[in-house]
């Protein structure tokens, strides 16, 4: 498998980022709910689809991302966890620090998430977890796009266990996240839309599944949308 790193190589980035869209891939992104497992679901997800197809070339990514963007700007993790967390500076703000030599601007850290995002993306079989992915590669062909819910109750029990968060720190945490999340799908939209389902393949209920089953179905649909066969 190709070393995570190798997405900050200039050459290999610009060869990813200028092909034909149509010639990337492929891809899965996972957009969730706070509490619904996205981790674990894409870690079962690839060992599902590695056998699958007899090999290791698939692969998740989730917070590699946060760390890869932070190591190509030269700053630390915290100030794109910043981004992340919709902690937005002021322009005003930005431009006084940016003055300074020692900040790095939101739309800094945006594009190197962008770019890292995309191009891992465009080398293919990845599955990544959230990180706005869903929209910075809605234009790609060979991608399929899934929506991970649950019933609120059920997400916030699921934090507190594995938190160990008291029902108040759980629901605060729940809606926090959940909010950002959203906003960071917007964010790399080039306009807000009313509703964000149109960009999702499909929706799935994490409480009426296992972790093997969800993942299974999303193996099948990935193949029913890119009109594949498993490898025998």
């Amino acid at each position: 498998m190709r070393e995570i790193f190798d997405y900050f190589d200039a050459r290999f980035r610009a060869d990813m980022l200028g092909r034909p869209v149509d010639q990337t891939g492929p891809v899965i992104t996972i957009s969730r709910q706070t509490g619904c497992d996205g981790r674990e679901v894409a870690a079962e997800l690839v060992a599902q689809m590695n056998l699958r197809y007899g090999s290791n070339r698939w692969k998740w990514v989730d917070k590699d991302i946060i760390y890869h963007a932070a190591h190509e700007l030269k700053t630390d993790t915290q100030r794109v966890e910043t981004y992340y967390h919709g902690q937005r500076m002021t322009d005003i703000s930005q431009m006084i620090m940016a003055f300074s030599g020692s900040f790095v601007t939101d739309s800094s850290v945006r594009k190197a998430v962008r770019d890292v995002v995309l191009s891992i993306a465009r080398d293919g079989y990845a599955v990544i977890i959230g990180r706005g992915s869903v929209s910075i590669t809605r234009d790609m062909a060979n991608a399929l796009h899934v929506r991970l819910v649950a019933p609120h109750p059920w997400r916030v029990r699921n934090v507190m266990k594995k938190k160990e968060m008291t029902i108040e720190k759980a629901e605060e945490y729940v809606a926090r996240t959940d909010a950002n999340r959203q906003n960071m799908i917007v964010d790399f939209l080039d306009s807000k839309p009313q509703s964000l389902d149109h960009l999702f393949d499909v929706t799935l209920n994490r409480s009426s599944f296992t972790l093997e089953q969800i993942s299974s179905m999303i193996l099948s649909m990935y193949e029913m949308k890119l009109g594949l066969k498993p490898q025998r």
